[in-house]
This record gives C-alpha cells, sequence and structure tokens, in this order.
C-alpha cells in the first residue's frame, strides 16, 4: 500500500512539474496561433497556424518586415497578425499610387499583393513615437491594418511576438518570413 501511494505522489509531482512547464511555455515562450482571414495572402493563408516567438522581443528591437502578433484595441480577444513597415521615430506616408515612404524615401519592398488603392490616414505623413510600429497587411487592398484609426500605430507594449514558424498545413511547414 505505501508503495502505491508513493507512486501515485511520483505522478502527482511529474504532472505538475508538465504542466508548469507548459505554462511557462506558452506564457513566456512561444505560442501557435491561428490565421484568420486573407489579410496576410499570399504569406500566409486563412486557416494557417504558426508558431509565435513571444521572448526575442524582450532582448532586441522588432525590424522591419517581420510578421508581428498584436491585440485589436476593440476586439474581445482578438488578434491581428501584420508586417511592421514603419519603425520607431520615422515617417510613413503612402501616396494614392500606392508607394510607400519612409522619411520621403520610396520603400523598396515586394510584399505587397498588389497596388494600394487607399493610404486611408497615410495619405499625409504619420510619425511614429519612440515605441511605435507601422503594420500592414500583405494582401493591401483586403487589410485593417495601421492605415486604419482604428488600429493606428502598435506600441511595442502590445506586441505579443513575432510569427516564425509555419506548422499547419503540413504541406506548407517552415519558417514564416
Amino acid at each position: 500500500m505505501k508503495e502505491a501511494l508513493k507512486e501515485v505522489l511520483h505522478t502527482v509531482i511529474y504532472l505538475v512539474v508538465v504542466f508548469a512547464l507548459t505554462y511557462l511555455f506558452i506564457t513566456f515562450v512561444a505560442q501557435r496561433t491561428v490565421v484568420s482571414g486573407q489579410s496576410m495572402e499570399h504569406t500566409l493563408q486563412d486557416g494557417d497556424s504558426v508558431l509565435v516567438d513571444k521572448l526575442s522581443y524582450r532582448f532586441r528591437e522588432p525590424k522591419r518586415f517581420e510578421i508581428i502578433i498584436f491585440p485589436y484595441q476593440y476586439g474581445n480577444n482578438e488578434y491581428f497578425i501584420k508586417r511592421i513597415i514603419g519603425l520607431p521615430g520615422e515617417t510613413v506616408r503612402i501616396d494614392y499610387d500606392g508607394h510607400i515612404y519612409i522619411n520621403g524615401e520610396v520603400l523598396d519592398e515586394n510584399y505587397g499583393a498588389e497596388v494600394i488603392e487607399n493610404p486611408y490616414r497615410a495619405a499625409t505623413d504619420i510619425y511614429l513615437g519612440e515605441d511605435e510600429y507601422f503594420v500592414m497587411g500583405d494582401n493591401r487592398n483586403n487589410s485593417m491594418d495601421s492605415r486604419d484609426t482604428s488600429v493606428g500605430n502598435i506600441h511595442k507594449k502590445d506586441i505579443l511576438g513575432k510569427a516564425f514558424l509555419r506548422v499547419y498545413p503540413f504541406s506548407k511547414f517552415g519558417g514564416v518570413n
């Protein structure tokens, strides 16, 4: 009887440790998220599962063109996945020909799926504060992003992490960039 009790106690302790480590990993290191919508097509598709690195930005600043996850300020547990276009201290503007300007210079990038039809609030210069980022979906004409006043500039403290690995569908398993 004593041996059986000892075995049960070991099993309980083992399970508590496993659950605690899992909780710490999901809370501080990485988590899986599912893409909902078409705003990141053709890079990511609706229903793709990606892993989010929640640790890197504790040690370094986010970089231009990285894909990040952040909460939508007006949604209940709704998160957005977008690409960083503008960095802190920069000025972003989009003209009606669809060109993105960073500090007055045309941004050389090819992530956009098509020519931007409407720059919305970015038709005039948007200055990014010391902890603000300007983000856009790759499907530029079907994306609610920093051009929209309800999304606006994203503060670093609101960035949950960087999407780094697509885990599903298995046929597209690999890094996200």
